[in-house]
């Protein structure tokens, strides 16, 4: 006979494991979240990002108006705790939320509910939180921070990119993973970096194999925009002509 756990869940694959780095880099900043789990399409529900204004993630029974609504507290002029705080509080559900708030100053908040399915946990770090649950333990986490910590000379998306390939390489869950999302903002209403893998067996060097093309075919282009205090954009043709090529000739 099949045993089931509280949750639900059968007790010998427990594996539905979520784990998501939301930070602000301190040089430029950047705000973005990295995350991975077992569910497809994940870039759809958990990150919410608002340029200059903060950085959230919603996990665990994730509901996605905890990003919206929290967005919408830091544009009032909450800090991340206080917006958190009042997200909570109204959030029956609580219970088995996980919700990490970076706001546009670096204040950093976190909260892990008491139902969320363990190994289940949170660090609260210097502009970041790293936060995961069903996992197998903190080892996850342990090695998300470390990486984080150690790339810190580098841009913002590749520190969160770089803290998800160190949780991805702990294996901490028994079923695997299914899809992962890196969404950056810089300056501008629209992302910088905006990237999804949405069903795959191994989403997270999947992300960095499409994160490395962007960074040569895309992110030139990118950098040429129209922007709020430049509408004509910048005057560079050698991005242009490399996207006049084929894929396979750029």
């Amino acid at each position: 006979m099949q045993r089931f756990d509280r949750h639900g869940l059968a007790a010998h694959r427990l594996v539905l494991t979520t784990f998501s780095i939301t930070a602000r880099c301190p040089r430029t900043g950047m705000l973005g979240v990295g995350v991975c789990t077992a569910i497809p399409a994940v870039g759809a529900i958990c990150p919410f990002v608002k340029p200059r204004l903060g950085a959230i993630a919603s996990q665990s029974f994730a509901n996605p108006y905890l990003g919206i609504d929290g967005l919408a507290l830091l544009e009032q002029g909450h800090t991340a705790h206080s917006a958190l705080d009042q997200l909570i509080a109204a959030d029956p559900g609580r219970a088995r939320r996980q919700l990490s708030v970076v706001d546009g100053t670096g204040n950093a908040a976190a909260f892990t509910g008491q139902d969320c399915i363990p190994w289940h946990g949170d660090h609260v770090g210097p502009g970041y939180v790293v936060a995961a649950n069903m996992m197998v333990d903190a080892t996850t986490v342990e090695a998300m921070v470390e990486a984080f910590e150690a790339s810190r000379d580098e841009a913002l998306p590749e520190r969160l990119l770089r803290a998800l390939e160190a949780g991805d390489a702990t294996g901490g869950d028994y079923r695997g993973r299914q899809s992962a999302a890196l969404l950056v903002y810089d300056t501008e209403a629209y992302p910088s970096h905006s990237l999804r893998v949405d069903e795959h067996r191994q989403p997270v060097p999947e992300l960095r194999r499409i994160f490395e093309v962007c960074q040569q075919q895309l992110y030139p282009w990118l950098g040429t925009l129209p922007t709020r205090t430049n509408p004509l954009g910048t005057a560079d043709p050698s991005p242009v002509s490399k996207l006049r090529k084929t894929p396979g000739q750029r």
